[in-house]
């Protein structure tokens, strides 16, 4: 099974409805196991109208909004919206893309540390390197983001 077919079935078990975001280069893996799901992708003009998007939605149904984006300046862009997330405890996963592995760290084209920017603004962030690992990473971010005063998680894929 893809790992991205494995990520889409998890946040089905976890009661995941929608999420709102932009497919880009980088996440289109996601964006293709979500097509053959139930989960209802909401597609938003700008990243950062996906993070507040995603924080109205945790606002109303009391669970995580999920914000997608992909590398560079797509993640970047969601940054503003997690914040404001932030400062109001409102949960929220965000779920960006990156450039594949081999390119981290060489300034490649659309290549962002997401990771070093936000994490002062949320609870959980974390770089997936291992496909693997990728549906226990989003757990650990769901979770962290319900759990105690809740708040904003971000999960990076290569």
């Amino acid at each position: 099974m893809k790992a991205s077919d494995a990520l889409v079935k998890k946040m089905e078990e976890l009661g995941v409805e929608i999420v709102f975001g932009i497919p880009g280069g980088a996440n289109l893996p996601l964006y293709d196991s979500l097509h053959d799901s139930e989960i209802r992708s909401v597609l938003v003009k700008h990243e950062q109208q996906a993070a507040h998007a995603a924080e109205g939605y945790a606002r109303v149904k009391k669970r995580p909004g999920i914000a997608l984006a992909t590398s560079g300046p797509g993640a970047t862009n969601l940054i503003t919206g997690i914040v404001n997330a932030s400062m109001d405890s409102a949960p929220l996963v965000a779920i960006t893309g990156q450039v594949v592995r081999s390119f981290m760290g060489t300034d490649a084209f659309q290549e962002a540390d997401i990771v070093g920017m936000i994490l002062p603004h949320v609870k959980y962030a974390s770089v997936v390197f291992e496909s693997s690992k990728l549906v226990k990473e989003f757990v650990n971010a769901y979770r962290c983001a319900i759990s105690g005063r809740t708040g904003r998680t971000l999960i990076d894929i290569p």
